[in-house]
């Protein structure tokens, strides 16, 4: 069984290092990303030498964030950390490439918020009650007596807007709200967050949404929606991988629908699957972990290497199964 920390003790820790690296998960979203950046002020206000690692650059979505542009890729001197920090990973794969030699750093702290969580690390924090990871930092700020700046209060907003789907998720709790009042009291514009996030397509992002929505189909009397993209279709428009993100909140906003299936080929060979769902119909964690993946209730996803279609009609079985339990 896990041992979860808890707050306190992830401060302790931090508290007593110098020289510190802290990592996201791969391909990171607004969460991901957003903590990671505001914990990077905030324990560079304490005084602390920090490194934010990222195996790849930020992606265009999210290089409005302030402080996107530090994030430094390998090669990295490993062994000068006395401490490393994985923000909002669920399993330790999800650390990427440099995975084994992040692992090697004495301590590793984890920062969590998902349900499926795989331990991993040496000093845990894990909430997965919480809407997501930029809250934990918020509160880790206030235990650590860090100071939180307008860039740092900007990138945790984001992170937590993104993740709870604009307050809309289940995940979503007065304490949200408690953080995001605090947020915007140090100055962050909330209008100004969502059109950064929500309002920022391209043209060739909106041919691969049309091009993707044309192939949606749906499932056990509209109950299960599937879109998918292939290589060939980001080709055809001039889009990349990354343009593809919140593509699978549209097939999930249809009244009928309970769970939503969102199918990528990659450019490394494999299909990414997400999954969303709404009420109580079907936990897509469970889901996910049948294939070796993870994630919340409401938000999970797994890589496989297969076709599409072999996927698909193994997944729709399976969430079959679920709903009808």
């Amino acid at each position: 069984m896990m041992v979860n920390h808890g707050l306190n003790e992830i401060a302790k820790v931090i508290a007593g290092a110098e020289n510190i690296v802290i990592a996201a998960h791969i391909f990171p979203d607004a969460d991901a990303l957003g903590s990671q950046l505001a914990l990077g002020n905030i324990l560079e206000s304490m005084g602390k030498n920090v490194v934010l690692y990222s195996e790849a650059v930020v992606r265009k979505l999210y290089d409005f964030m302030p402080g996107s542009e530090r994030l430094v890729t390998p090669p990295i001197e490993w062994d000068s950390f006395d401490c490393g920090i994985a923000l909002d990973c669920g399993d330790r794969l999800r650390l990427g490439k440099e995975m084994d030699n992040f692992l090697k750093i004495q301590p590793v702290v984890v920062i969590d918020h998902h349900s499926g969580h795989q331990e991993f690390g040496d000093v845990r924090w894990v909430e997965a009650g919480r809407g997501s990871t930029g809250e934990m930092i918020f509160d880790l700020a206030q235990a650590l007596n860090g100071s939180i700046s307008y860039d740092t209060a900007y990138c945790l907003y984001a992170a937590i807007v993104s993740d709870t789907g604009s307050f809309k998720y289940s995940s979503t709790t007065a304490d949200t709200f408690r953080v995001a009042k605090e947020l915007v009291e140090k100055g962050v514009k909330p209008f100004e967050v969502a059109a950064k996030l929500f309002d920022n397509f391209t043209l060739n992002r909106l041919h691969l949404l049309m091009s993707v929505l044309d192939t949606m189909e749906l499932y056990k009397n509209g109950r299960i929606s599937v879109i998918h993209v292939t290589r060939e279709m980001f080709s055809r428009v001039g889009a990349n991988q990354g343009d593809v993100e919140n593509f699978i909140n549209y097939p999930r906003s249809l009244e009928s629908v309970n769970v939503a299936v969102f199918l990528k080929e990659t450019n490394d060979g494999l299909v990414s699957v997400s999954l969303r769902s709404k009420g109580s119909w079907c936990d897509v964690a469970k889901v996910a972990a049948k294939f070796g993946g993870g994630g919340h209730k409401h938000a999970a996803g797994f890589k496989k290497d297969a076709a599409i279609s072999e996927i698909l009609e193994q997944l729709l079985s399976e969430i079959s199964l679920t709903m009808e339990k």
